[in-house]
């Protein structure tokens, strides 16, 4: 099965709601950065056990380890939670920022280093949303 249909199937799979928010934001992410890299990460470790939930990636960066070595990875990630949905803006060195710059603007999400979590669309505004992602694909 290729990346596409690994994130139709993933999408799909999620409750009415959920679905429809996740295949909105995929719409808009694709819109952001028509070129880019897709991911589909299905949570699981070499040894097929499950360590995380699903994520849907989107872009490229190039990830570089302590110990000098590199691996590309994608740069903004959106995966279904319990609650709601996370997206992933990666590769923001001040843990601050985001919080900072989008956090009030958001509404009624949880803003982390990294991690802009929501409920549902309906509960957050789109337009800074949307920054925060222009904002991440512009990262170096």
């Amino acid at each position: 099965m290729d990346i596409q249909e690994q994130i139709k199937d993933y999408i799909s799979s999620q409750p009415e709601a959920k679905r429809n928010d996740m295949q909105l934001l995929h719409d808009i992410i694709l819109q952001l950065n028509p070129d880019g890299q897709l991911w589909f990460l299905d949570g699981k470790n070499s040894e097929n056990k499950t360590v995380s939930n699903p994520n849907i990636g989107y872009g490229t960066q190039t990830i570089k380890y302590a110990d000098g070595k590199t691996r590309s990875f994608y740069r903004i990630g959106m995966s279904a939670n319990t609650t709601g949905i996370s997206i992933y803006i990666l590769g923001i060195e001040n843990k601050e920022y985001l919080k900072e710059t989008f956090g009030k603007e958001l509404g009624k999400a949880n803003v982390s280093g990294y991690c802009i979590k929501f409920k549902a669309l309906k509960d957050i505004n789109l337009q800074a949303l949307k920054s925060a992602l222009q904002f991440g694909f512009e990262l170096p």
